[in-house]
C-alpha cells in the first residue's frame, strides 16, 4: 500500500501537469489533452503520465509528439509549482482505458437491445 506522502505527490503532480498542459498548448493544434493518472516511482524521480487526447487522428498524433518534444519545459513548469528535492522525469503514455470502456459499454448496450427485441424468450 502506497504511503500518504506518495499519494499526495502523485495527485499534486497530476494536477500541476494538467494545468501546465492546459496553459501551454492550444486545443486547435493538439486536441484536448487530459491527464488521467500519474504513476510515480518509489524514489519520486520518475513519473509516467497517462494521458488521453480528444480530437482527430492528426491531433492525437501531434499531441503526443508535442508533449514528448516539450517534456523538459513541462518538467520545469511542474518543478516551479511543486517543491520537491528532485523534479520527476516525465514520460507520457497514451491511456486507452476510456476508449476500451466505451467499447464495453457499447457492446453491453447492443446485447440489451437484442434481448429486448426477443420478448418471447424467458430469462433465467
Amino acid at each position: 500500500m502506497p504511503n500518504v506522502r506518495h499519494e499526495r505527490v502523485r495527485e499534486l503532480l497530476k494536477r500541476e501537469i494538467g494545468e501546465a498542459i492546459r496553459r501551454e498548448f492550444h486545443v486547435n493544434d493538439v486536441g484536448i489533452i487530459t491527464v488521467n493518472d500519474v504513476d510515480v516511482g518509489g524514489d519520486l524521480r520518475t513519473a509516467i503520465v497517462f494521458i488521453s487526447i480528444l480530437g482527430n487522428a492528426d491531433q492525437q498524433k501531434r499531441g503526443l509528439q508535442v508533449l514528448n518534444e516539450q517534456r523538459i519545459r513541462i518538467q520545469g513548469l511542474v518543478g516551479k509549482a511543486v517543491v520537491l528535492k528532485f523534479t520527476p522525469t516525465l514520460k507520457f503514455v497514451i491511456d486507452d482505458s476510456i476508449v476500451r470502456g466505451n467499447k464495453v459499454l457499447q457492446i453491453i448496450e447492443e446485447l440489451e437491445k437484442e434481448a429486448a427485441a426477443k420478448p418471447g424468450e424467458s430469462k433465467p
